[in-house]
């Protein structure tokens, strides 16, 4: 039985995917072997010997601690993909509202209600202060080509703009999907040159925090309109409000509001909706469900961001997953190991991601303690798990 604990609402949907004779799921499971979450802070929060891996029910994981789990042999997943909808939508939005002041004007005439004023005849005189552009042949840098810039990329192509996409990292199935209008440069600088309007769709780490900044704003055209519907770290809050101040900037719209960012000019605030629609959830829990599932029983893991993609159909009886240092030497011990016990190799994949590695071995027979404890007792071994046959999904 499989412990589960959440700690954030995790849609029934998703929880509906584990085998109920299977998992138990709580929110106050004390030894759990997995945890779903959502936004909870886990970053100081203690991580249990019995705990095999985190699935977060959407993109971000910078609410984990990624190198602790690491070092634990826990599995971090994520759901890419899952509420990139949802997010694109909403970047759609928020190009509009970079450039109609729609929500400043939704204020005024709130404002003008509560003095008592009939507002049918206040409109035609006070609505030149709010008074933008259209997005029709301007141009868009979209910093960041994965699920959801590729989509908020090939929608500003059907709205008319010019598209100057930027991702060092750009993947063939993402390049594949988007549109052949989209101009690819390889040049960040370049992207600043050209774009009216920038809208980032990068995931928040040791690179990309802060990005936006002066020496980035420099680069810029005088009056670009900044669009962050991904991570608040992104920018440098001190930078952008001084760059707002100043006319540089024309516009910020955040999903990631701080009070430091609202007291500034030209800022439209939203409360981190980017992915609150029934659907996004929806999407994450199943996604993240699935993802758990399949590591707990098969050992299979996919969209992790702490370790490699490791997938490997059953042909034994019994499975080793060995999550180990990246270290020459160590796949012949492993294999040494087994031979000197009698243990027959039926299959095996071996894959790598930075200092860290992940072995699947399928084996004819399932393995004795002694066999375990010879394999644990290996240099470099991080944490070693053993899977029956009848255990897989």
């Amino acid at each position: 039985m499989y412990n589960i604990k959440t700690l954030n609402k995790i849609a029934k949907i998703g929880l509906d995917k584990l085998d109920k004779a299977k998992y138990t799921v709580s929110d106050d499971c004390a030894e759990p072997t997995g945890i779903l979450v959502r936004s909870a802070d886990m970053l100081e929060a203690e991580l249990p010997q019995s705990l095999l891996a985190i699935a977060r029910a959407g993109a971000g994981t910078n609410n984990i601690p990624i190198p602790r789990c690491s070092e634990a042999g826990i599995v971090v997943f994520n759901t890419p993909g899952a509420n990139a909808n949802a997010v694109k939508e909403l970047t759609t939005c928020a190009l509009l509202m970079a450039s109609r002041k729609v929500a400043a004007g939704v204020k005024w005439l709130d404002a003008q209600a509560a003095q008592g004023l009939e507002v049918s005849e206040v409109v035609e005189k006070g609505k030149s202060q709010f008074v933008g552009p259209e997005l029709l042949g301007k141009t868009l840098g979209v910093i960041g080509l994965g699920a959801i810039g590729v989509q908020v990329a090939n929608i500003a192509v059907k709205l008319g703009m010019t598209v100057v996409g930027y991702d060092p990292f750009l993947s063939v199935h993402w390049a594949l999907s988007l549109s052949r209008a989209v101009n690819f440069t390889a040049d960040l600088g370049e992207l600043y040159r050209q774009a009216d309007y920038i809208t980032l769709h990068v995931p928040q780490n040791k690179d990309t925090k802060g990005m936006i900044n002066a020496a980035a704003i420099a680069q810029m055209k005088d009056g670009v309109r900044v669009i962050n519907m991904a991570r608040g770290g992104l920018i440098d809050e001190t930078d952008v409000i001084a760059a707002l101040e100043s006319g540089k900037l024309g516009a910020y719209v955040t999903d990631f509001p701080t009070s430091k960012v609202l007291a500034a000019p030209n800022v439209t605030a939203l409360p981190h909706l980017g992915a609150s629609t029934p659907e996004s959830e929806d999407n994450c829990a199943v996604m993240a469900a699935r993802e758990l599932a399949d590591y707990l029983e098969n050992g299979n893991i996919v969209n992790s961001v702490n370790l490699p993609e490791c997938v490997m159909p059953w042909s034994g009886t019994a499975r080793l997953c060995i999550h180990h240092r990246n270290s020459p030497g160590v796949l012949a011990n492993i294999t040494a190991a087994l031979s000197a016990e009698g243990m027959n190799v039926e299959n095996m994949t071996n894959k790598s991601r930075g200092d860290y590695a992940y072995t699947m071995v399928d084996l004819n027979a399932v393995p004795a303690a002694t066999v375990m404890e010879h394999i644990r007792a290996l240099d470099g071994m991080i944490r070693v798990r053993l899977l029956e046959h009848e255990a897989r999904a």
